[in-house]
C-alpha cells in the first residue's frame, strides 16, 4: 500500500519528504533504570533514521559505552532492530556511569562521537540521563576545542561538528517526569501490578485476609495511586501526599467498617517512598504490624520489586514509544545550532516537544517541595492528571456516614448499551459512588434500553459495586436494542421511577439511542432531564471521543495474540499470517494493532485499497523473505472490503507466494471483547465516568427549586477526549461529524499515525509532520486552560 494519506488542508503542509537526514549521524542510547517499551523506541529511531537517509549508531551500555567507545558504538541497520518490539528491557543495555559525570569522561565521549561524525543524540532515560545529555550539549564546543588543542582532532573536525543536537524521550516506569502525561514503561508496570493484585484478591477473599502491597516509586507515587484507583484499594500511601496526623486510627476504622460491610478482604497499597508529614518513612512492615496489633486481622505483605520492570511491553507503551521515536528523529532533523535540547512527550493524545531544561527543573521542584514539607505544592507540580487522580481516589474510596451527606432528592439512573466492553463495570462503580457522595439516589438499569422499557430498575448502593473494577464484560447486562420502538414504555418507566438524570455507558448504539431520546424530547417531557454518554466499545468508533473504554483491552489482546503468532511463524520460517480483527467499519484496532505488533500491512475500510496494493504487499513480503526476517504479519479489519475478504486475501497470498512463503489465517473474534480490563481501561473508565457524574450533579444543582425542564442541546451530551481536552459535546452537534452508514466519525485522529506503521515496515510513504515542530513551553499547572485530558 503506497500510503497516500489524506493531507490536512492547511496553509503550509510540511511533509517528511521535505526533511533529509543525508550526511547526518544519529546516536541512540538507553540510560538509567530500564523500562518496558525502550526497545520499541530504539526500533523506531533506527528505522526512521535509516528511512530519511541518516546513519544510526547503537551506543551500548548507556553513557558508559559512549565514554569507552570502540565496540560499544556500532552502526545499526534495518534488521538490527527486528523482533525486539515485544521484548522488555533494552537490547542495547543500560548502565549507571560515574565517568560521564566528570569532564574528563565527557571529553572521551566527545572524542568517540566526533570520530564517527555523530552530532545528533537521542537519549532514552529518566531525568538524570537527560540532565547529563544537556550538560554534554552545552559543553560540546568547549570539549572539541580542548580535543583540538591536545591534537586528538583537527580544526576541520571542530568546524564540521560544531554543535550537538539532543532530543530526549522519557523511559521510566515511575512516571515521575514533569511535562509528559505518560512516560514509556509506566503502562506496562501497571499491567504487572494489576496482574498481581487480581491474583492476590482471589486468595485474600478465600481467607478474609488483609494484603499490604508495596510498589515501586521512591519519589513518585504515580504507580501506587493509579493501581489503587484501578483496583479499588482500601488505602494508599504516597510520598507526595502523606496521611494526616492520626492516620493510624483513621485507617483502622476504615478497614473495620469495610469488613462490617461484608467485604472479605482489604488491600492497602504503599509506594516504596511513602512518608508521613514529618518526612519519616512509612514501611509496609510498619503497616502490617499496625493492622495485626490494632485489629487482629490476618495480614500479609507482598513486595513487588523488579517484577514491575520486567515482562513484555503493553500495546500502549509500544505505540507511545514508536510515536515518540519517530517524533524524536523529526526533531533532530529540524534542529539548528540554536535549538535547545528538547523532550518529546505526550499531552493528552498529542505528541509535543518541550524544553528539556524546563521539564527537569519542574521535576526537581517536586522533590524540593516534598523535602520542605510543601505537600500541596508537590501534588500540583506533579501535574493536572496526578491531582485529579488523587481527588477521584479519595471520593471513591472513603464513604462519609449517611448523616453527613446532604440529600439532593434526585434519582440518577445508569444504563449499559451496545456490546460488552472491558472497563464498563469500573465506569458503573465510579458513577454509583460519585452519585452517592453527591447525595443522589442511584438506580441501576439492567439489560439496556430493553430492560428500561420493561422496568428492570433497582436501587444500587455503595457496597453493591465493591470489587467491580477488575471484572470484564458488563455486570448490569447490555443489549444492542435502540429505544426508538419503546419510547412510550421508557417514558412511563422514567415517570414511575422519577428519574432525574441518565448516564449511558456504551458504544455506537448508545450514541444512536441518545440521538433518538433527544429527538423525542418534544413528545415526552420525561426525556427533558440531563443525559450524558460515556463511550465504551472495543471498536473505538464513537464520534466526539478519541478513545473509548474497552479499546485498550482489545488492543492488548490483539497484540498478545500477534506476538504468539509471530513466534510460531519465526519457528517455521517463511510463513505469513493473516489476522482478522473486530471493529465494524472502524480500522482503529487493525491499524493500532499493526503498529503495536510490528505488522507488514493492515487493511482498513478508511483507506481504500485495490488489487494493485495487494500485489505490491505480496512483492514486499517476497523481498522480505530474502532477508534474515523470514516471517510476515498482515492485519485485516473485518469490514475493510466487501470482496477482498480474509479468505480471498489468504488465497491470493498463498497463490502468489508459492515457493517463497506459505500462508495461515486467524480470525480473532469475540476474544477481543472479553477478558479482565487493562489498567488503562479501569483507570480511564473510572475517571471519565466520575467526571460525567460531576456534570450531572452540576446540572441538577442549577435547576434546583426552579422545577424547570432541560430542553437545550447542552443538556444531552457525549463526554470524550479530544486531542488534549475532556469535552462535553451536545449529541445534536456531533451528528454532522458522523458517517451513519458505516457507524464511524468522519474524521479520525489515528489515521495520521497510519504512515508510521508503513515507514516502520519499510514502505515508502508520505507523512504529514505539520503538527510537530513547535517547541512549547511547560505550563505551570495552575495556569492551564481547558480541562486536561491526561490519562
Amino acid at each position: 500500500m503506497d500510503g497516500n494519506v489524506p493531507s490536512t488542508p492547511r496553509g503550509s503542509l510540511k511533509l517528511l519528504e521535505h526533511l533529509s537526514g543525508a550526511g547526518k549521524a544519529i546516536g541512540v542510547l538507553t540510560s538509567g533504570g530500564d523500562a518496558q517499551g525502550m526497545n520499541a523506541a530504539v526500533r523506531a529511531v533506527v528505522r526512521m533514521g535509516i528511512y530519511v537517509g541518516a546513519r544510526v549508531y547503537f551506543i551500548y551500555e548507556g553513557y558508559q559505552g559512549m565514554v569507552d567507545g570502540g565496540p560499544n558504538i556500532v552502526e545499526a541497520d534495518w534488521e538490527s532492530v527486528s523482533s525486539i518490539l515485544q521484548v522488555g528491557g533494552t537490547i542495547i543495555g543500560s548502565a549507571r556511569c560515574k565517568a560521564f559525570r566528570t569532564r574528563e569522561g565527557r571529553l572521551k565521549a566527545a572524542h568517540n562521537l566526533v570520530q564517527l561524525g555523530i552530532t545528533n543524540l537521542c537519549v532514552i532515560g529518566g531525568d538524570g540521563s537527560l540532565t547529563g545529555a544537556n550538560i554534554f550539549r552545552k559543553e560540546w564546543s568547549g570539549l572539541l576545542e580542548e580535543l583540538a588543542q591536545s591534537g586528538k582532532i583537527d580544526e576541520e573536525a571542530v568546524q564540521k561538528h560544531a554543535y550537538l543536537n539532543v532530543v530526549g524521550m522519557v523511559g521510566s516506569i515511575d512516571n515521575d517526569f514533569c511535562g509528559t502525561d505518560m512516560t514509556i514503561g509506566t503502562d506496562s508496570a501497571l499491567h504487572r501490578i494489576i496482574e498481581v493484585v487480581d491474583a492476590i484478591m482471589t486468595t485474600a477473599q478465600s481467607h478474609q485476609r488483609t494484603f499490604v502491597l508495596e510498589v515501586m516509586g521512591r519519589h513518585c507515587g504515580y504507580l501506587a495511586l493509579v493501581s489503587a484507583l484501578a483496583c479499588g484499594a482500601d488505602w494508599v500511601f504516597l510520598p507526595e501526599s502523606p496521611p494526616e496526623e492520626g492516620w493510624e486510627e483513621h485507617m483502622c476504622i476504615k478497614l473495620s467498617e469495610n469488613r462490617a460491610r461484608k467485604k472479605r478482604l482489604n488491600i492497602i497499597i504503599v509506594a516504596e517512598g511513602a512518608i508521613d508529614t514529618q518526612n519519616r518513612p512509612i514501611t509496609s512492615e510498619k503497616i502490617k504490624e499496625l493492622v495485626v496489633t490494632q485489629l487482629g486481622y490476618d495480614t500479609r505483605v507482598t513486595i513487588l520489586g523488579h517484577v514491575q520492570r520486567g515482562g513484555t511491553p503493553s500495546a500502549f507503551d509500544r505505540i507511545l514509544a514508536s510515536r515518540m521515536g519517530v517524533e524524536a528523529v523529526v526533531a533532530l532533523l529540524e534542529a539548528t545550532p540554536e535549538t535547545p535540547a528538547c523532550v518529546v512527550s505526550l499531552s493528552g493524545n498529542h505528541a509535543v516537544r518541550l524544553p528539556l531544561v524546563e521539564c527537569v527543573q519542574m521535576t526537581q521542584d517536586v522533590q524540593k517541595a516534598m523535602d520542605e514539607g510543601r505537600f500541596k505544592d508537590a501534588v500540583q507540580l506533579r501535574g493536572r492528571s496526578f491531582e485529579s487522580n488523587l481527588n477521584t481516589y479519595k471520593r471513591l474510596a472513603i464513604k462519609l456516614p449517611d448523616g453527613q451527606i446532604p440529600k439532593s432528592n434526585c434519582n440518577v439512573a445508569i444504563i449499559n448499551v451496545g456490546a460488552p466492553a472491558a472497563g464498563m463495570n469500573a465506569a458503573v462503580r465510579s458513577a454509583v459512588r460519585m452519585g452517592i457522595a453527591d447525595g443522589h439516589r442511584m438506580l441501576a438499569i439492567y439489560d439496556g434500553f430493553d430492560g428500561l422499557a420493561k422496568g428492570q430498575i433497582k436501587e444500587i448502593s455503595w457496597a453493591d459495586v465493591g470489587g467491580w473494577t477488575g471484572q470484564g464484560g458488563s455486570i448490569l447486562g447490555t443489549k444492542r436494542i435502540l429505544p426508538g420502538k419503546y419510547l412510550e414504555k421508557i417514558a412511563a418507566q422514567m415517570r414511575v421511577h422519577n428519574i432525574n438524570a441518565l448516564l449511558i455507558i456504551g458504544g455506537f448504539e448508545a450514541y444512536l439511542g441518545l440521538l433518538e431520546l433527544s429527538a423525542a424530547r418534544e413528545r415526552h417531557e420525561e426525556f427533558c432531564v440531563p443525559m450524558v454518554m460515556v463511550p465504551a466499545t472495543v471498536s473505538n468508533n464513537v464520534p466526539g471521543s478519541d478513545f473509548s473504554i474497552g479499546a485498550d483491552t482489545a488492543l492488548n489482546t490483539i497484540t498478545d495474540t500477534c506476538d504468539r503468532i509471530k513466534q510460531s511463524a519465526s519457528g517455521t520460517k517463511r510463513r505469513v499470517f493473516i489476522i482478522e480483527t473486530m471493529g465494524g467499519y472502524c480500522g482503529y484496532l487493525a491499524n493500532m494493532g499493526g503498529l503495536a505488533a510490528g505488522a507488514d500491512a493492515a487493511y482498513i475500510f478508511e483507506e481504500p485499497f485495490d488489487i494493485r496494493d495487494l500485489q505490491s504487499n505480496v512483492e514486499h513480503l517476497t523481498e522480505k523473505m530474502k532477508t534474515t526476517i523470514q516471517r510476515g504479519l498482515v492485519l485485516r479489519n473485518e469490514s475493510c472490503s466487501e470482496n477482498y475478504t480474509t479468505d480471498f486475501i489468504y488465497q491470493l497470498y498463498s497463490e502468489e507466494g508459492k515457493g517463497v512463503f506459505d500462508c495461515r489465517k486467524n480470525v480473532l473474534g469475540h476474544m477481543q471483547q472479553g477478558g479482565a480490563p487493562s489498567p488503562f481501561d479501569r483507570n480511564f473508565g473510572t475517571k471519565i465516568s466520575a467526571r460525567a457524574m460531576q456534570w450531572i450533579t452540576t446540572k441538577l444543582k442549577e435547576s434546583q427549586g426552579k422545577g424547570r425542564k432541560f430542553v437545550t442541546d447542552d443538556s444531552i451530551c457525549v463526554l470524550g477526549i479530544s486531542k488534549r481536552n475532556l469535552l462535553f459535546q451536545p449529541v445534536t452537534e456531533l451528528k454532522k461529524e458522523t458517517d451513519f452508514e458505516h457507524r464511524i466519525p468522519k474524521e479520525q485522529w489515528w489515521l495520521k499515525l497510519r504512515p508510521l506503521m508503513k515507514i516502520l515496515a519499510k514502505y515508502k510513504t508520505s507523512y504529514d509532520v505539520s503538527d510537530s515542530g513547535q517547541l512549547e513551553h511547560l505550563h505551570h499547572p495552575r495556569s492551564s486552560h481547558g480541562e486536561p485530558a491526561a490519562i
